[in-house]
C-alpha cells in the first residue's frame, strides 16, 4: 500500500500503539529500505525529518511509504525483515506485490 501525507497521518493513526510492524521505505530514487517499529506514524517522520532516521535514509527524500503491517512480537518482525532484506531488490517488489494483492 502506497500512502503519503494526510492521508498517511490518517490511516496509521488506526494503529495501535502495541505490537511490532513491518515496513518499507522507497526513496526517491526507488531504493527500498525495510524496518520495523512499534509505531509506523513515528518511525517514517523520523526518518523523513532525518535526524533519528536511519543514516542510509539522510538525504534521499522525498520518501514514500510504500507497505506497512503488523506482526506483533519483536521477534517475529525481527525475522521477517532479516528474510525480506536478504532477498534482491526485484524480489521485494513482487513480494510487495503480494501483499497488496492479499491485502
Amino acid at each position: 500500500m502506497s500512502v503519503s501525507g494526510e492521508k498517511l497521518k490518517d490511516e496509521l493513526d488506526a494503529f495501535s500503539s502495541s505490537g511490532w510492524y513491518l515496513y518499507v521505505v522507497e526513496t526517491a530514487r526507488g531504493a527500498l529500505y525495510t524496518g520495523i517499529t512499534t509505531d509506523v506514524n513515528r518511525r517514517f517522520e523520523e526518518h523523513q525529518n532525518g535526524k533519528r532516521g536511519a543514516r542510509s535514509l539522510r538525504g534521499k527524500g522525498p520518501l514514500r511509504l510504500l507497505h506497512h503491517q503488523p506482526l506483533g512480537s519483536r521477534s517475529e518482525a525481527l525475522k521477517v525483515e532479516a528474510w525480506l532484506k536478504k532477498q534482491s531488490a526485484s524480489a521485494k517488489r513482487a513480494w510487495l506485490e503480494g501483499q497488496d494483492a492479499s491485502s
